[in-house]
């Protein structure tokens, strides 16, 4: 059975309406994925800076760290509960250091910044929600047929070799299922990639 929900992360009504109603139908939260994210275009030296900043951090950092505080009460009353914070290895600081990785020269330096912000929203949550036998992974789906970057950059992704989204699900889903045996102290990613990223 499939329930839609509609959920605005930028909006705390929003967040509050849909977890009262998720507790209202079901009581229970097993698994949290913290997929909401923008990457709006980037070129440095250009105006409009901090707008783009504070768009960008709102979506895909403050918004799945309120909505994961939102949804901790009914988390804790899960058997095996889980936040899966969906996250890039452009947001690897490792990878953003060394000249050698594949990602080196791109830019989205927003982007880039608020991913590295939530792979650290992650490992705090970690912390904080131990307690409760929450387990928490920053996950990188690879870079996916999608339309982050707009619907007309979907065809360069497919040119370009960009998974398709189903291979990133099946990654997100052996991490939630626990048959990748892996500790959340990693940075994961889909296999075919490797399995991990440096933070």
């Amino acid at each position: 059975m499939v329930s839609l929900i509609e959920l605005d992360v930028n909006s705390d009504d929003s967040i509050v309406a849909a977890v009262k109603k998720i507790e209202s139908d079901y009581g229970v939260i097993d698994v949290l994925i913290n997929n909401a994210g923008i990457c709006p275009n980037y070129e440095f030296g250009k105006p409009g800076l901090r707008d783009q900043l504070r768009r960008t951090f709102e979506t895909n950092v403050f918004g799945a760290m309120v909505l994961s505080e939102a949804v901790a009460p009914l988390l804790e009353r899960s058997n095996n509960p889980q936040i899966v914070n969906i996250s890039s290895g452009l947001g690897s600081i490792g990878g953003r250091s060394v000249s050698e990785s594949p990602y080196y020269p791109v830019t989205f330096d927003p982007y880039r910044m608020s991913k590295s912000a939530l792979n650290m929203m992650t490992q705090c949550q970690n912390y904080n929600l131990k307690r409760f036998g929450v387990k928490c992974w920053a996950f990188c789906p690879g870079y996916v047929v999608t339309n982050l970057t707009g619907e007309e950059d979907r065809q360069n992704r497919i040119n370009n070799g960009a998974l398709r989204p189903e291979v990133s699900a099946k990654g997100i889903k052996e991490v939630i299922e626990g048959t990748r045996v892996e500790e959340p102290t990693k940075f994961l990613t889909v296999q075919d990639l490797g399995g991990g990223w440096p933070w």
